[in-house]
C-alpha cells in the first residue's frame, strides 16, 4: 500500500503572496505528495481554484487538490472547462475533490441554492462532469440542468480524472460508493475510517463499481499547543460527544501516531493541516517532513 502525505491549509489561511509562495515551493522541495486548499467564501483563505493555479505555476511535481470544492451552485460546463484546463496546464497534477459546502447560511447564499437541494444537485452534476471530461457530446434533461449536444474542450490530461469525496455521514459514505473514486474525510477517528471503508466498498459493489483500496485516507489537523476554543466548539457541533484530541493531533509525534492508527484502519492517503501557520514555512515543513515522510513507501 502506497502511503502518501499531503499538506493542507485551513479556512483561515493567509493570502500573503510571499508566504504562499514560500509554502508551495517548500512543500515541493521537501517532497510532500500534494497541496490541498479549502473553500470558504466568507473566510480569509484563498479561493482554491485560483490558489492552486498559482501553485501549479510555481511548481513542477507536487500534486494539488481541493478540501473540498463546493459543487452545488456551480455551472457544470464552466467547471468542467476550468478544471480540465487546470489539469492540462499543470501536466496532470490535479486531484479534484467535491462536497456540498459548509452548514452555514453565510456560505449558502454565495452558491444560490436551497440547502435541501444541495445533495440532489450534487448527484446530478457529478456524473455530468465525468461525461464532459470523457469527451462526450452530452444530452441531458435533469431537475436542475438541461443540455443539448453540449461539448467541453479541452479534455483533462488525466484519463480518467479521478474524483475524491469526503464526509462520514451514512448518506455521504454511500454517495462515495456510488460516485467517488476516493474518500478523504476530515475530523474523523481511525475507527471512523475503518467503518467508512466498509460502507463505501459495500455500496460500490451494489452498483457494480470498485473503489481503489489505496484511495482511502483522511485530513488530519494538528497543533503544537492547546486546541483553540473556536476549533473545539466547532468539533462539538460537528461531532457531538467526540473528544477533540481524538481527531486533532498534538505535536508531530502525536501526528505520526495518529497517522499510524489510520494506516492500520486501512487508510493510505493523508493531508495534514496546521491549526496555526508557522512563522517560517520552510523550517516548519522540514520538521514535518522529517517526522512523516519516512511513512511514504
Amino acid at each position: 500500500m502506497k502511503v502518501r502525505i499531503g499538506y493542507g491549509l485551513g479556512t483561515r489561511a493567509s493570502t500573503d503572496p510571499d508566504r504562499f509562495a514560500a509554502l508551495v515551493t517548500s512543500l515541493e522541495a521537501h517532497r510532500f505528495d500534494s497541496l490541498w486548499l479549502s473553500e470558504r467564501v466568507t473566510g480569509d483563505c484563498p479561493d482554491p481554484v485560483v490558489g492552486l493555479a498559482v501553485a501549479a505555476g510555481l511548481t513542477t511535481k507536487i500534486k494539488f487538490g481541493f478540501s473540498v470544492l463546493v459543487l452545488p451552485g456551480r455551472n457544470p460546463m464552466l467547471l468542467a472547462k476550468e478544471l480540465a484546463t487546470l489539469d492540462r496546464l499543470s501536466r496532470g497534477r490535479l486531484l479534484p475533490a467535491f462536497g456540498l459546502g459548509a452548514v452555514d447560511p453565510g456560505e449558502h447564499q454565495a452558491f444560490g441554492v436551497e440547502r435541501g437541494d444541495r445533495a440532489k444537485i450534487f448527484n446530478e452534476v457529478l456524473p455530468l462532469l465525468r461525461r464532459f471530461w470523457a469527451g462526450e457530446t452530452v444530452d441531458h434533461d435533469g431537475a436542475f440542468h438541461h443540455y443539448e449536444g453540449a461539448v467541453v474542450r479541452p479534455l483533462p490530461l488525466q484519463d480518467p480524472l479521478e474524483i475524491w469525496l469526503g464526509g462520514i455521514a451514512p448518506s455521504e459514505l454511500k454517495r462515495c460508493g456510488r460516485l467517488g473514486d476516493g474518500w478523504l474525510p476530515s475530523f474523523c477517528t481511525a475507527e471512523d475510517v475503518r467503518a467508512g471503508i466498509a460502507v463505501i466498498e459495500a455500496t460500490a459493489a451494489e452498483h457494480d463499481r470498485k473503489v481503489d483500496p489505496e484511495h482511502f485516507g483522511a485530513l488530519i489537523p494538528y497543533t503544537d499547543g492547546p486546541i483553540p476554543e473556536i476549533v473545539a466548539s466547532g468539533i462539538a457541533k460537528r461531532r457531538p460527544g467526540i473528544d477533540p484530541t481524538r481527531v486533532i493531533a498534538s505535536g508531530l509525534d502525536g501526528l505520526r501516531a495518529m497517522i499510524d492508527e489510520h494506516i492500520a484502519a486501512g487508510g493510505s492517503k493523508f493531508v495534514v493541516i496546521p491549526l496555526a501557520e508557522p512563522d517560517d514555512w520552510d523550517a516548519h515543513l522540514a520538521e514535518v517532513a522529517e517526522a512523516l515522510l519516512p511513512l511514504q513507501t
